[in-house]
């Protein structure tokens, strides 16, 4: 996909439902975000669900797509042992890529308070390539995801933790920031020298245009929750209205019609198997 493509774009999400409508819309691939899978069962993203929860999600994905899933694998859930078990289940179960990232286990979502606590990047390194070692084949992709930007250590602590996954093996890397613009992210992508693909998440700094991406040096751009914030928005003003106005009239000609949802549910394939 990286080689046919000038840059990928990738969307989020927590669901079949909603990684169908992004391959429709066009992605590339899907992301299955750890943020969207917990937000979807009303918890937080602290590590609180379980790998075989988030393998779960990341597999009813795969199988209603024609294009790849990434699934946000957190720190791998826990040591070196747990990610080596996390790639033999989620590759066994066809998942095409994992990231993982370099914050301590148990984690907390990247843009709750201020700063997070890493693990030394010498252990992460090896946690990466713990990850590579345990594959086992060489189409499975591993990213190794700094949150240096994220805990306030800055553009060259970022570049010298992606240097080290790199020679540790990792396939891409990902470079993530919570600053208001991308100007963190183009000074590592200016110093980066095109190593390894960059992945970004331009979630709080939103006005980065692909093309502008493209031409400073992004593989893979993450749209990773703004399909779940839709649906927040949408289903309350929605659900508001019903309830408001005493039934859905007003509403009919703005929402899916239910021979839409049966579309989707690849229904008339599935009578024919009963025909």
């Amino acid at each position: 996909m990286l080689a046919a493509e000038r840059i990928a774009r990738v969307a989020g999400a927590h669901d079949a439902l909603g990684a169908v409508l992004a391959q429709e819309a066009g992605f590339q691939a899907v992301w299955s975000s750890s943020f969207e899978v917990s937000a979807a069962r009303c918890l937080p993203d602290a590590s609180i669900l379980t790998a075989t929860e988030y393998l779960e999600a990341a597999v009813h994905m795969q199988k209603a797509l024609r294009i790849p899933v990434v699934a946000d694998c957190d720190t791998g859930y826990g040591g070196n042992m747990n990610v080596a078990h996390t790639v033999h289940e989620f590759e066994d179960a066809g998942i095409t890529a994992i990231c993982i990232e370099d914050k301590l286990f148990p984690k907390m979502n990247s843009f709750v308070g201020e700063g997070q606590d890493l693990l030394d990047t010498e252990s992460f390194a090896r946690k990466v390539a713990t990850a590579k070692n345990a594959q086992s084949t060489d189409d499975f992709f591993v990213i190794a995801r700094t949150e240096a930007l994220i805990a306030g250590l800055g553009v060259d602590e970022a570049l010298a933790r992606c240097a080290a996954y790199a020679d540790a093996g990792a396939d891409a890397v990902l470079v993530h920031s919570k600053q208001k613009t991308n100007g963190q992210v183009l000074a590592f992508l200016d110093a980066w020298q095109d190593r390894l693909p960059v992945v970004v998440v331009p979630t709080t700094y939103p006005d980065w245009h692909i093309d502008a991406a493209t031409a400073a040096g992004v593989s893979v751009v993450i749209y990773a929750n703004q399909g779940l914030r839709a649906t927040v928005s949408s289903l309350r003003t929605i659900f508001r209205s019903i309830y408001q106005n005493g039934g859905t009239t007003a509403l009919e000609d703005s929402i899916a019609s239910v021979g839409d949802i049966f579309a989707l549910q690849q229904l008339a394939d599935w009578q024919k198997l009963d025909a």
